[in-house]
């Protein structure tokens, strides 16, 4: 049987969508943009045991700031589809566990420890933690493949996994405020009401200057300008500091 007949490929978020949101988003009929009302409450997160226990982990090693980045970033994420995509279907659980564990590998257990760029070395922690608590095995890979491609922005040609997708449309709105006026501005509002952002911009800059400084080899100089040097100002910490949309609620 063809990996592509396996009905998990579906349930844990794998089914192929196009990686570029230009192509993605080009005639689609809700892009103009169309806003559901939705609110924060709207979008319960999920809490089995395994979730349970990944957010435990997760707390005690993240910083508050980025915690709550995960949180939000679930948040828009099913936003986003429920209002432009309804027919993608896809687990809930393993999306959130993909935010949950995106910007693991920022911690400081693993960001100054590992010569790996950090979205590598955190898709190996989360997929090692999902199997170590009992997730399976599709549902840790789909996540691991998520977190290791979302910060692949530029990257234009081909597919990308459906959860895979959603998450780098997601964390690119928080980050940089890219396409946030495809949700309503009263769903950002009450989720930085429920998981404030406590200078989330000025925050995730330093971690981004932090990794470039260790790392010069690293995957976010994708983000820079060829040959990228420390001494060079990041474009990519510009432009988290610069995110106009999310500067109201920092």
């Amino acid at each position: 049987m063809s990996l592509s007949q396996d009905p998990n490929v579906k349930f844990y978020g794998f089914t192929p969508v196009v990686r570029d949101p230009e192509i993605l988003f080009r005639d689609h009929p809700t892009a103009s943009p169309k806003q559901d009302p939705f609110v924060v409450n709207d979008f319960p997160l999920p809490d089995s045991p395994l979730v349970q226990s990944v957010k435990a982990f997760v707390q005690k090693e993240l910083d508050e700031q980025t915690f709550n980045h995960s949180n939000r970033v679930y948040i828009y994420g099913v936003a986003l589809t429920k209002t432009h995509f309804p027919s993608w279907s896809y687990d809930l659980e393993t999306y959130y566990l993909a935010c949950l564990l995106h910007d693991i590998g920022t911690a400081q257990k693993y960001l100054a420890t590992t010569k790996m760029s950090f979205e590598f070395k955190g898709a190996i922690v989360a997929r090692d933690l999902i199997l170590s608590e009992g997730g399976v095995e599709d549902q840790a890979d789909s996540v691991c493949d998520a977190i290791v491609r979302h910060q692949d922005i530029f990257v234009k040609g081909g597919n990308i996994t459906m959860i895979g997708q959603i998450l780098q449309l997601a964390t690119i709105l928080d980050n940089v405020g890219i396409r946030a006026n495809l949700i309503h501005p009263n769903l950002i509002k009450t989720t930085c009401d429920v998981f404030p952002r406590k200078g989330w911009s000025e925050h995730f800059a330093r971690v981004i200057e932090k990794e470039l400084s260790l790392k010069p080899w690293c995957h976010t100089t994708t983000f820079e300008q060829p040959n990228w040097t420390e001494g060079v100002e990041s474009n990519f910490a510009t432009d988290v500091r610069g995110n106009v949309v999310m500067r109201p609620f920092d």
